[in-house]
């Protein structure tokens, strides 16, 4: 089995490299009788998916050039919420790649557990997404009970009047938008009947 190695430290980790985690994870590699066809590395933030080798591993993954992804931790991994992680583990399962974390056992898709893992996972972005949710609509309320009106503010009655004359005269909603200095919505929202 041809294995991809992942290793990332954050640009903030002062000193430190990726060296200590692709040691471990060659020897891993080895133990487990995989070939490594390939080190990605990055020395970026994992809170972004914008890094250079994350993104080589996917276009790779994506080409079957690997069998299976290993990496440090799932934090060395990403660190973009759990919805996204689990995109990218549910990335790679499209892709036919697995995943094998080094110093958390339980994350490995190349066991009988696959299906557990990823449900796990699946449940806890969407427990995420829930609490997320409800802290917007708790600020939302607190927004709204200190008095502030939420949406787009109302346009004054002469700007509206000279969208609608504008409008009468067979112009687009582009047109009158740029013309205004307004958007095309806000247009279509003065003229739509």
């Amino acid at each position: 089995m041809n294995a991809a190695i992942y290793a990332r430290v954050s640009t903030r980790d002062k000193g430190q490299d990726t060296e200590n985690q692709l040691r471990e994870l060659r020897g891993f590699a080895e133990r487990l009788g995989y070939s490594v066809y390939k080190e990605y590395t990055d020395q970026e933030s994992g809170a972004k998916a914008d890094r250079p080798a994350f993104k080589q591993l996917f276009q790779d993954a994506h080409q079957r050039r690997f069998d299976v992804v290993l990496f440090w931790a799932l934090d060395r991994f990403s660190r973009e919420g759990v919805a996204e992680t689990l995109g990218y583990l549910q990335n790679l399962s499209v892709s036919g790649v697995q995943f094998k974390s080094f110093t958390e056992q339980y994350l490995d898709s190349t066991g009988i557990f696959k299906d557990a893992i990823i449900s796990i996972l699946a449940t806890i972005a969407k427990q995420e997404r829930v609490r997320l949710s409800e802290r917007t609509k708790a600020g939302l309320a607190k927004t709204v009970a200190k008095g502030t009106v939420l949406g787009a503010p109302t346009k004054s009655t002469d700007v509206i009047e000279q969208v609608r004359a504008l409008k009468a005269t067979g112009i687009s909603n582009q047109a009158i938008a740029k013309a205004m200095q307004i958007s095309p919505s806000t247009v279509a929202k003065y003229t739509s009947k």
